[in-house]
């Protein structure tokens, strides 16, 4: 039975998408089968991964408007043990052909149904807005694990994020439990971003994970070449922290 895990924050710029990627492929190379779902019309996750997004022939839209069956829609063998399910502009007018349908908060829970058996993991990248994508999202996943970038306003808006989902819990979906807390871009030279971490265990009572992100100069070049950083640089700060990570991941479902 396979965890299928959201990754969420409404702020953009928090490394929301990169850690998405980057968990994907870490937890595909320690031998998890993994499914990528890109929920972002942005579709940054999938061109990440190595997929032209504008010339996929079916994607998550084509999925949510009833187009294409799920199995139409899954690329495969993206990388070793890593399927995509991609995304592209499209997506952005999913909301507005949504409205009047009925029970559209679980459009993608019903479909994710049918193929979550297949995965060891299901990890799924949610646009940087509140919207019916992300409830779905949330509609589908078995907890949320939200990215918090280490600067000053990282507080900002997460309680709201917290509320969406306490929300989400008590109306659609109450097994939904918040994975944990991830910091990224972490650098260790500034005070403040220390000072952030510092903040954040102070005043959440969620689990942090372990292991933090820094800003890395490879992490940020790695998506312009279409590949994960385990597979761009393997040596770099950045994917030894996503390796780490996927293996904490891995283990809180084991614990």
């Amino acid at each position: 039975m396979g965890r299928i895990i959201a990754v969420a924050n409404q702020k953009g710029g928090v490394g929301k998408t990169t850690t998405s990627i980057n968990l994907s492929a870490s937890l595909a190379s320690l031998g998890q089968k993994v499914l990528a779902l890109d929920m972002d019309p942005q579709g940054n996750m999938t061109s990440g991964l190595s997929i032209n997004k504008d010339e996929v022939e079916n994607s998550i839209y084509d999925l949510i408007i009833g187009n294409a069956e799920i199995e139409e829609c899954i690329c495969r063998d993206v990388f070793e043990n890593l399927d995509v399910l991609p995304s592209n502009i499209n997506l952005s007018a999913a909301e507005i052909e949504l409205i009047g349908v009925d029970n559209k908060e679980y459009i993608i829970k019903k479909e994710i149904e049918k193929v979550k058996d297949r995965y060891d993991f299901i990890i799924i990248d949610c646009p940087p807005a509140l919207s019916m994508l992300t409830i779905n999202a949330m509609t589908t996943a078995n907890s949320v694990l939200v990215p918090i970038q280490c600067e000053y306003y990282a507080l900002e808006g997460l309680s709201q994020l917290i509320h969406t989902i306490e929300l989400v819990q008590d109306r659609l979906n109450p097994d939904l439990e918040i994975e944990g807390v991830v910091f990224t871009m972490y650098d260790a030279r500034t005070n403040l971003s220390l000072q952030v971490v510092e903040n954040v265990k102070d005043n959440l009572n969620q689990n942090i994970y372990k292991t933090i992100i820094p800003r890395n100069i490879r992490l940020a070049e790695a998506p312009s070449y279409g590949i994960p950083i385990n597979l761009y640089d393997p040596k770099s700060s950045g994917a030894e922290s996503y390796m780490l990570l996927a293996e904490e991941v891995i283990h809180k479902g084991e614990e």
